[in-house]
C-alpha cells in the first residue's frame, strides 16, 4: 500500500508556516510520494484512508534520542538529582547491565513509544561500545529501525576518555582509541549510511560530548574525517552551566566559540540540548546553520532550563524537537514534548515564545532538515508521503474550537489513527500490527528484572 487518497480529514497541518501552516482537503499518494494536496475526487479504484475526525500532519521527526535507557525509566536512586549526579547514578551505573536481549528491548519499546505518538523518523545517539558487549549496538539498532519500517539515523557515539567518579560502585566506562572508534564509524556507515535524499538509514559520526570525551586534539580530525565520509556531526552541547564553567577554565571560551575554531560548527552539525548558550552562541549557530535537538523535557526532569530555541529559531536558526533518552524522560513520546515545548517556552519568556504551528514545524520541517533527510518534514506536492493522522475524538480534543492544534497544546496521550512512511503503512487503526504487545511487555519486565538483579549484586561485589 503505497498509493491511496487519505479524505474526510478536519485539516491538515503542513509543517510549513506562516500562511501555508495550514491545508484543507485530501492527499493523493502515488508510489509512496504526495502528488496532490486539496480538494480531490478519488479515483476510480482508488484506495481510501478515513481520515473522519482527525487532523493530518507530517510525521513526526524524533532528533536525538538514547533508546537503550527505555527500560531504565524513573531509576529511584535517579529521580530527584540534577544532571551530573544522575548521570553517574543511572546511565553511567548501569551500562554495564545491558546484554543483547536487554538492549533489544529497550530499543523496541522506544520505538514502539514514537512510533504509537505520531514518530515517523527517529535519530538514536548511542554512546556506549564497549568489549565486553557480545554484542553490536549499531546493529540492534538498524536492524529494529528496518524491522519497524521507520527513517532512522543512527548517531555512533563513544568516547576516547572518560569521566572519573569517585565512587566504587561504577564500573569504568567504555572508550576506545582514536583510530578504533574511527573505524568503528566507517564500518558503520559502509554497512548503514545510504546517501540518498530518501534514504531510511543514515549514519552520524557522534561522540558523547566534545569536552568530557574527547581529548581537545581530537576534534578536527573527527570534523575533517566526518565530512570525508560524506556524514553528519553530532553530539551533547551546553546541557548545563557546567558545560560552560569547563571551557571557560580551560580554553577561556564559551563552548559554541570554542567549537568553532575546531570546525565543529556548520549545516552538517546538530547539538542535543543547547540549554546554557548566550546570545553571541545563538547568532553564531544560526550564522552557520549548526541545528539544535531540542530535549525540552529531559531538560525540566533534570532542572537544567530551557534552551534559546525561540531565539534560534527568530534569528533563522534550525531547531529540531529531541525526546531525549527515558532514564530522564519517562514519557519518552513526541505528543508530550510538544506539549511541553508550547507550555514551557510560555511560562518562562511569555506567551508570544512560540505558537503552535512553531511546535510541530520544530518536530516536523526541523528535524528533517538537522538530521539531512531531505524529502519529509513537510506535506507538499513531491514530497515522500511521510504522514501521521491524529484522531481528534478523544474526550480531550472536544470543546475545541481549533481543533486542529489539538495534539500540540492538549497534552496527554497520542490518539494516532495511522501513519505512514514512504506511503507504507507504520501504525494502523492505532496499533503496530507486526508488535506483539504481549510480548514486548514481558520482554521489557524481564530486562528490567534482569537489570535490578545485576545491579544489586554489582553493589555487594563492592562492599
Amino acid at each position: 500500500m503505497t498509493s491511496f487518497l487519505i479524505h474526510g480529514a478536519e485539516g491538515i497541518l503542513t509543517g510549513q508556516l506562516g500562511e501555508a501552516a495550514r491545508a484543507s482537503g485530501s492527499i493523493r499518494v502515488r508510489d509512496g510520494k504526495i502528488t496532490a494536496i486539496g480538494v480531490l475526487i478519488p479515483e476510480p479504484g482508488e484506495e481510501i484512508v478515513d481520515a473522519a475526525g482527525c487532523v493530518v500532519t507530517p510525521g513526526l521527526v524524533n532528533s536525538h534520542h538514547h533508546l537503550f535507557q527505555s527500560v531504565l525509566k524513573s531509576v529511584p536512586e535517579g529521580m530527584n538529582e540534577p544532571l551530573t549526579p544522575w548521570l553517574r547514578l543511572v546511565p553511567y551505573s548501569y551500562w554495564d547491565t545491558l546484554d543483547a536481549d536487554v538492549m533489544q528491548a529497550g530499543v523496541t519499546l522506544g520505538m514502539a513509544e514514537l512510533a504509537l505518538s505520531g514518530a515517523t523518523t527517529i535519530a538514536d545517539h548511542h554512546y556506549f561500545y564497549s568489549d565486553r558487549f557480545d554484542f553490536d549496538p549499531s546493529t540492534i539498532l538498524c536492524e529494529t529501525a528496518q524491522r519497524f519500517g521507520v527513517r532512522f539515523m543512527l548517531g555512533r557515539g563513544g568516547a576516547t576518555k572518560a569521566r572519573a567518579f569517585d565512587s566504587p560502585d561504577i564500573v569504568p566506562l567504555p572508550t576506545e582509541s582514536f583510530d578504533a572508534m574511527l573505524r568503528a564509524v566507517e564500518a558503520d556507515v559502509s554497512r548503514w549510511h545510504d546517501p540518498d535524499p530518501a534514504a531510511m538509514i543514515k549514519v552520524a559520526f557522534a561522540p558523547t560530548t566534545p569536552t568530557y570525551s574527547l581529548l581537545e586534539g581530537e576534534l578536527k580530525e573527527i570534523a575533517q574525517a566526518t565530512r570525508a565520509m560524506g556524514v553528519r556531526l553530532h553530539s551533547h552541547l551546553s546541557e548545563n552551566q557546567g558545560y560552560v564553567d569547563y571551557t571557560l577554565e580551560h580554553y577561556n571560551k564559551r563552548p559554541v566559540h570554542w567549537l568553532a575554531e575546531h570546525d565543529w560548527l556548520g549545516p552538517d552539525v546538530w547539538f542535543a540540548h543547547l540549554v546554557d548558550c548566550d546570545e553571541s552562541e545563538v547568532r553564531l549557530l544560526a550564522e552557520t546553520g549548526t541545528g539544535m535537538a531540542h530535549c525540552v523535557q529531559a531538560n525540566a526532569r533534570l532542572g537544567s532550563g530551557v534552551a534559546p530555541a525561540d531565539l534560534l529559531h527568530k534569528l533563522g536558526g534550525t531547531v529540531s524537537l529531541g525526546v531525549d533518552g527515558a532514564a530522564a524522560n519517562e514519557a519518552a513520546d513526541m505528543v508530550s514534548a510538544l506539549y511541553a515545548i508550547f507550555c514551557t517556552h510560555r511560562i518562562t519568556k511569555g506567551v508570544g515564545a512560540v505558537d503552535a504551528e512553531t511546535c510541530l514545524h520544530w518536530a516536523t520541517a526541523g528535524g528533517a532538515k538537522v538530521l539531512g533527510f531531505e524529502n519529509i518534514g513537510t506535506l507538499e506536492v513531491g514530497k515522500d508521503a511521510d504522514i501521521a493522522l491524529f484522531d481528534l475524538s478523544a474526550p480531550r480534543y472536544l470543546g475545541q474550537h481549533d481543533r486542529l492544534i489539538g495534539p500540540i497544546v492538549a497534552g496527554g496521550q497520542a490518539h494516532v489513527r495511522h501513519s505512514f512512511v514512504k506511503g507504507r503503512p507504520l501504525v494502523v487503526d492505532g496499533a503496530l500490527p507486526f508488535l506483539d504487545m504481549d510480548q514486548l511487555s514481558h520482554d521489557c519486565f524481564q530486562a528490567v528484572e534482569t537489570i535490578k538483579a545485576r545491579r544489586a549484586l554489582k553493589l555487594k561485589e563492592a562492599c
